[in-house]
């Protein structure tokens, strides 16, 4: 496989054994996603949250009364996966499904005052976790811009 390298890493030098696990940019980044995830999880359990209904609530917390779709294009989860986590926060009174008026094809999703009430909490949750990061915003916000490209550069390539 013939692979257009960016010239940065021609400064480095190459690795002695790209097979070592401590090597391996993809388990970087599953561990640092399941300890991150495992951060939050004791907060979220006392909000009766799981840290994926947490996801699909930052979004309807930034925009109220979008598709299922729109949520699983934001969340980059499909529908299987998305519909089981909807129900649940459905039924803990979070948010309501309703079929859209103008396409009854697409499910809008809704929070319940309940479920906007819960966005305060929230806020302490995220500060929390920032502390345990030792990490200021600006350091935060690069290294998602660099987590953002290399998702989009997984994504073209297949």
């Amino acid at each position: 496989m013939v692979c257009m390298i960016d010239a940065r890493a021609q400064t480095t030098p190459p690795l002695t054994d790209p097979l070592l696990l401590d090597n391996q940019l993809c388990y970087a980044l599953y561990a640092a996603a399941h300890r991150m995830t495992k951060s939050y999880r004791p907060m979220l359990e006392r909000m009766g949250l799981t840290y994926p209904q947490y996801l699909v609530l930052l979004v309807l917390w930034e925009t109220d009364g979008v598709t299922v779709s729109e949520i699983g294009r934001r969340l980059r989860l499909d529908s299987g996966t998305l519909t089981p986590v909807l129900k649940r926060l459905e039924a803990a009174g979070f948010l309501l499904r309703s079929r859209r008026r103008t396409d009854e094809r697409e499910v809008e999703i809704a929070l319940t005052p309940q479920g906007r009430a819960l966005r305060e909490e929230a806020t302490a949750v995220r500060e929390a976790v920032m502390c345990q990061l030792h990490m200021s915003e600006p350091e935060v916000q690069a290294m998602r811009a660099d987590l953002n490209a290399l998702i989009e550069n997984l994504s073209a390539a297949g």
